[in-house]
């Protein structure tokens, strides 16, 4: 058998292989999102543009860090892509480590209406909730 051949033997069996890996191995979202926080982002993001909401953390107040979030009409070169039911939310990829397995909620009470983050890397929190620190 010429060489030829043999090389696109090989490369096609390593095809295969991959191919059949890529199927077995199921990702977790980064995120999840809980129904009322759906409703909320769908009722936030319809208009003529698609629009994202980017989750992302930065460096901010007494336990280190805060969530932001920002809606934008692009996707990032590196975010992290969460779809649920009809939802696009974007995690920033320098967020993604912190937020990794969290669940987003939406809550409201008699006096205000936020998005509540669920995160089980989460070691403490300061005294307003604002902010928090991680494993």
């Amino acid at each position: 058998m010429p060489i030829g051949a043999i090389v696109k033997q090989v490369a096609a069996e390593s095809l295969k292989t991959q191919t059949a890996n890529s199927r077995l191995r199921l990702r977790k979202a980064a995120l999840t999102l809980t129904p009322a926080a759906v409703s909320r982002l769908k009722d936030l993001t319809q208009g003529p543009t698609p629009k994202y909401l980017r989750v992302g953390v930065r460096q901010k107040g007494c336990s280190g860090n805060s969530y932001t979030l920002e809606f934008t009409d692009t996707k990032g070169k590196f975010d992290e892509i969460v779809n649920q039911d009809g939802v696009t939310v974007l995690v920033d990829s320098k967020a993604l480590i912190t937020v990794l397995g969290s669940e987003m909620d939406f809550v409201q009470d008699k006096l205000s209406e936020h998005f509540v983050f669920n995160n089980p890397n989460v070691k403490g929190t300061c005294g307003c909730g604002e902010s928090f620190a991680v494993n």
